[in-house]
């Protein structure tokens, strides 16, 4: 098994707007951007302070199950009752491929017009929607802990 069987989601996403309410905490941004291949919606908060994004940039981002780059932990197939530790010698994690991760919960699905679905994540208070086509988000389920990894 290979870090790949952990991730549930994967898109690149070209920013449309930043802070289009108004700008709530000193630290936070609400971004809202587009994916390129599945055409999903996607509202964020992000710390901007750790991770700076203006409109028109791009960036991947990826859901997955566990930080795992060899599988599943331990006897759990789902992936996700692996703990934080601190890595030891040349130990690697999808972590260390991205410059922004957060973990968090999934707290509401809904089922919309037709084939649009969305997710609801709460990572610690940040929030993120992402609205698309039920084929791109079914492997997703509520109360299930997952993380957020982006790169530019």
């Amino acid at each position: 098994m290979s870090g790949k069987d952990n991730i549930i989601f994967s898109d690149i996403f070209d920013i449309k707007d930043v802070d289009g309410a108004g700008k709530k905490f000193d630290k936070v941004s609400r971004i809202n951007a587009r994916s390129e291949n599945y055409e999903m919606e996607l509202t964020l908060d992000i710390n901007n302070e750790l991770y700076p994004l203006e409109i028109g940039e791009k960036f991947s981002l990826v859901l997955a199950t566990s930080l795992s780059t060899s599988g599943p932990v331990g006897n759990d197939t789902t992936g996700t009752q692996e703990s934080w530790r601190e890595k030891v010698g040349g130990e690697r994690t999808l972590a260390d491929e991205y410059d922004y991760v957060m973990y968090g919960k999934v707290y509401k699905y809904d089922e919309g017009q037709g084939s649009r679905v969305s997710v609801y994540i709460s990572y610690g208070g940040l929030l993120m929607c992402l609205e698309g086509d039920f084929r791109h988000l079914q492997n997703i389920s509520l109360g299930e802990n997952l993380y957020l990894l982006m790169r530019k």
